[in-house]
This record gives C-alpha cells, structure tokens and sequence, in this order.
C-alpha cells in the first residue's frame, strides 16, 4: 500500500505561481513514476506531468512550458511548480504514483486549485 499526501493548494490571480507537493509513504519502494492529474468541474480526469524514478518526464500541451513537475527520491516527494497560472488551470489537482507492478495505482485525496482572473 501507498499513501500519498497532497499540499500547496489554494486561490492565486492569473498570472501568479503555486507549487503542489505530494508525499508518498508505505510501499514506496514499489513507486515507478508518480504524477498530477486535475479534474475541473464537469470534466473527465486529466493528466498534467508525469515523472519517473529516474526523472523522465512527461507533461500534457496545455501546460507544457509554464508546469514543471519534479522529484525528491530521498523525501518521497514529488512537486509540481505551477507558473502563468490561467482560469481554466482551475480543478482539483490530484497526486498518483505507479508501481512496478501495472495492477496497482495510487491516489491522493485531491488539493483545489482556483485561478481567479
């Protein structure tokens, strides 16, 4: 089992920076890559970044270049650094890490983040 903490939510004016942090405990030696998804109200569940124990990286279009995800293996923690914020950056942003193993997956509770214009 794998337990993920998320933090770093909150209000910010467009244009302005928010940094989420998610800490993994239990079975971390089981966690491949970890990630952001976000779900917006009324929308599916999306990815955001991805990254993996070695620190490949993935990101979706729609942030690419203003979202830089990364990870602290020895903290068990992975960040996502959010800049040029925009309204539609608006959704409940959740953590999950993926083991080794493709029949688990993890997830966090889930922190809000609301961009104001």
């Amino acid at each position: 089992q794998v337990q993920l903490v998320e933090s770093g939510g909150g209000l910010v004016q467009a244009g302005g920076s928010l940094r989420l942090s998610c800490a993994a405990s239990g079975s971390i030696f089981s966690i491949n890559a970890m990630g952001w998804y976000r779900q917006a109200p009324g929308k599916q569940r999306e990815l955001v970044a991805t990254i993996t124990r070695v620190g490949s990286t993935t990101y979706a279009d729609s942030v690419k270049g203003r979202f830089t995800i990364s990870r602290d293996n020895a903290k068990n923690t992975v960040y996502l650094q959010m800049n040029s914020l925009k309204r539609e950056d608006t959704a409940v942003y959740y953590c999950n890490a993926r083991p080794w193993d493709p029949r688990y997956e993890y997830w966090g509770q889930g922190t809000q983040v609301t961009v104001s214009s």
